[in-house]
């Protein structure tokens, strides 16, 4: 992953993620982008290698962002709640310009 992130998440409306026995909704704030995954914050232990899909929605136009990956890393415990690093796998070059444009945009 990046070591530059996206701190201004302002940019996003939510953020869906979605694997075969989990659905998380986030709010915008509650995430990372990097730019070749995603940070996020989860109630419930993510498999690390599991794979989930994710569907980012942006403010600044009406195009929603569908990218797969696979959870590299969960850290935590059940009382603070789980840090979850997700890579995505499979990039469009499309969607690896809009990711790598928002992870080095100037308002990050």
């Amino acid at each position: 992953m990046s070591a530059r992130k996206l701190e201004n998440t302002d940019l996003f409306q939510a953020l869906t993620i979605q694997g075969q026995a989990t659905r998380l909704a986030l709010p915008a704030g509650a995430f990372r982008i990097r730019k070749n995954g995603i940070e996020f914050r989860s109630e419930q232990p993510i498999p690390t290698w599991a794979e989930m899909t994710v569907l980012l929605e942006t403010q600044s136009d009406s195009k929603k962002l569908n990218c797969t990956g696979v959870v590299v890393a969960c850290n935590g415990n059940r009382h603070s709640g789980y840090v979850v690093s997700m890579l995505f796998t499979s990039l469009s070059r499309h969607a690896q310009a809009r990711l790598s444009s928002l992870a080095y945009s100037p308002l990050a």
